[in-house]
This record gives structure tokens, C-alpha cells and sequence, in this order.
């Protein structure tokens, strides 16, 4: 499920760190949603989402953008999407998760995230992706971004939550949350 409780804290990660690292500015495109399980963007950083928050998250850009970030979060030109490129940018995807995942838990979602992947290549299948994701376009000075959400509130998590409603209503009994249909999958506000 995504929605504005998980939009946001990642919106205002990719500001923050764009901002801080680099010195962009980011307007966000009009939200989009995407069920495949291929990437579109010729470079993407994965990373999980394991907790209270759980599945994926894709930050996609072209090949010229990922190298006008890491040279100037290097301060000098880099012109191959060799290692040390990589690096950076999964950096970067881990910066912006991390600190997504700390306004997260700010909110009462308590979650951890993986390592990130990168992946060259625009088509590349990921066998896991084929489900539908959330897509944000964003726009810097520097070139287009997305960021993919596909992530969901833990079954245990809405249950706990219930749980501790109904007990501040005078209620001990466990509720079931609904079951995941494809209306109730996006829920935007």
C-alpha cells in the first residue's frame, strides 16, 4: 500500500538530501502507477524495506544525470559509470532511504533497509517487481529522476495498531485488518 504516510516522508528525504548534497532543487511530476517487472531508467538503485514498512523502493535516472550528481558530490568530473560511480549513487539511495525511514519511524512505522543495488540497464527484469508501484517523476536542473514505491504496512503492524485502538476505546479484542484488494492497494490522500 502506499500512500501519503509513505509518499511523503520520501519526498521530503529526496529534497533534503538532493538539496544538502548537491545543491537541487526538485519539482515533483504528476503521480503516476506502474506494474511491471522491468526497470525504465538506465540506471536504478533498489533497496528493501523490511519492518512496519515493507517491499521496495527504485530511484531510476539516465546515465548523464547519475554522473552530474557523483561529480559534484565529488567535486571532480566524472565522465565513465565505472565503480567509484556506482558507489556514489548507491550512496545516495541510501542516504535518501535512511533518512526516509527515520521520518517513517518518526510517524509510528519502525523499519530498517537493505544494502542498495544498482542496476545499469534500462529493461532489466527484476523478477520481484512485477506488482504495482507508485511512481513519482522528479525534475532537477540536472535532469529527470523517479522514484518507485511499492511498499505496504505489515500485516503485524495494522494489527498491533488495532489492537492498541480498541484497548484505548475499552475494546481487548483483536480486530483483522481488511484484506489487500485492488482498490484499498493505493490509498492517496
Amino acid at each position: 500500500m502506499a500512500n501519503v504516510n509513505f509518499l511523503n516522508p520520501f519526498l521530503r528525504a529526496v529534497q533534503e538530501v538532493l538539496q544538502m548534497e548537491v545543491g537541487l532543487q526538485v519539482r515533483r511530476g504528476d503521480l503516476t502507477l506502474q506494474n511491471s517487472a522491468y526497470t525504465t531508467s538506465s540506471i536504478t538503485t533498489l533497496l528493501s524495506m523490511v519492518g512496519a514498512v515493507r517491499g521496495v523502493v527504485l530511484y531510476g535516472m539516465d546515465q548523464p544525470m547519475a554522473l552530474k550528481l557523483v561529480s559534484t558530490m565529488l567535486g571532480q568530473e566524472q565522465e565513465e559509470f565505472d565503480d567509484l560511480a556506482q558507489s556514489g549513487i548507491a550512496e545516495m539511495g541510501n542516504v535518501i532511504t535512511g533518512l526516509a525511514a527515520t521520518y517513517l519511524t518518526e510517524a509510528g512505522y519502525t523499519c530498517n533497509i537493505s544494502v542498495p543495488t544498482v542496476i545499469s540497464g534500462s529493461g532489466t527484469m527484476i523478477s520481484t517487481l512485477d506488482f504495482r508501484r507508485l511512481v513519482v517523476p522528479l525534475h532537477t536542473d540536472f535532469g529527470d529522476m523517479s522514484i518507485h514505491l511499492a511498499l505496504r504496512e505489515d500485516q503485524k503492524h495494522m494489527r498491533t495498531k488495532l489492537m492498541l485502538n480498541n484497548a484505548q476505546e475499552g475494546q481487548a479484542h483483536e480486530v483483522q485488518p481488511p484484506a489487500p484488494t485492488p482498490e484499498n492497494i493505493l490509498q492517496l490522500v
